[in-house]
């Protein structure tokens, strides 16, 4: 089965099994909370693994699956970072006939096709729900509603609310705690400006990541190293900062497609409208693949991750300005 939100909120206690996947890992690990949450999982019934333990820990996996809990309750199994070589395995345990434990597949982005969205799809008593970046739209919604709704708060102005779609939407965790501190900050007047929003930035600093992605698909390269040696320096995470790069990529690439500028804040709106004179849609395309496999190379491999975004983020800068030069001869 297909799930959205609200088959979520009313299917998961009759399911034997969720694969949660997509580019959004902060609403991944979100509806795995929601999950346990909503399943009332005590910490004794948990069982979790990394699909890299599957082969490894077989064994164990079945047992905690097949086996009703000594402390009473619901158990709940959690396989992370699972991908479409380990579909056989996973399609063996969620089958299994003595399975007593509600089973939750975490993924990240999955081609359509793959052996787990097949299998998930199209399986009886079991289910996939995606979790793709917010885009303008639902970034606002989600905005409106944890600022107005949840927090109390009377007004957003519309540079405060441009500003915010612009710096976030890439991971759903890291919005909803970027929210929460504006929240905090504006408590008293119950109003969110610019100035406020510009004061509770995100711990890696938005001018920093403004530079670093903007300069990025324009073709500044020594700017986008200079921000992205800043953004390092204030430990910024790799992890983060790929997202947020495939978050912006997918902006770009709907803009290239429908021939519009989405709603930008002022000082990136000239560097994004010449990206999108630069960059064709089928070399962003590649790029989105791209940052597929560095994700994967970064959670997989063990090389150091500022290596690897480093050299990622060179060479894209780098074919950007030479897709500029191309461009203007």
């Amino acid at each position: 089965m297909k799930w959205k939100d609200a088959d979520f909120n009313s299917g998961i206690e009759k399911v034997r099994a969720v694969l949660i996947y997509g580019p959004d890992a902060g609403q991944v690990d979100e509806y795995c909370d929601r999950a346990i949450e909503k399943l009332g999982i005590e910490k004794d019934n948990t069982f979790a693994l990394d699909s890299d333990e599957l082969r490894e820990k077989q064994d164990a996996l079945f047992a905690e699956s097949c086996t009703p809990s000594m402390f009473g309750g619901r158990k709940m199994v959690i396989i992370s970072n699972a991908g479409d070589a380990c579909a056989k395995q996973v399609a063996e345990l969620v089958s299994h006939p003595g399975l007593c434990a509600t089973v939750i597949v975490a993924a990240g982005d999955l081609r359509a096709g793959g052996g787990l969205r097949t299998l998930f799809e199209g399986g009886a008593e079991i289910a996939a729900l995606a979790c793709y970046t917010d885009d303008a739209r639902s970034l606002a919604a989600l905005i409106r509603a944890e600022l107005s709704a949840s927090a109390g708060i009377v007004q957003i102005t519309p540079d405060a609310m441009a500003y915010m779609t612009t710096h976030l939407g890439g991971d759903r965790g890291i919005t909803r705690g970027f929210l929460g501190k504006i929240a905090l900050y504006v408590d008293d007047k119950k109003t969110v400006e610019l100035e406020d929003v510009e004061k509770c930035l995100p711990d890696t600093g938005a001018a920093d990541t403004d530079d670093f992605l903007y300069s990025l698909t324009a073709g500044h390269v020594r700017q986008t190293m200079t921000a992205l040696d800043r953004l390092l320096y204030d430990n910024a995470e790799p992890n983060m900062l790929v997202r947020m790069l495939d978050g912006h990529f997918k902006k770009l690439l709907t803009a290239v497609v429908d021939g519009q500028l989405p709603r930008l804040f002022w000082k990136v709106a000239e560097k994004f409208n010449s990206a999108m004179k630069i960059w064709p849609a089928s070399e962003i395309t590649a790029v989105l693949v791209r940052l597929n496999e560095l994700e994967k190379q970064l959670r997989t491999t063990g090389m150091p991750a500022e290596v690897l975004l480093r050299d990622f983020a060179l060479k894209l800068s780098v074919r950007a300005a030479k897709l500029s030069v191309r461009r203007r001869n």
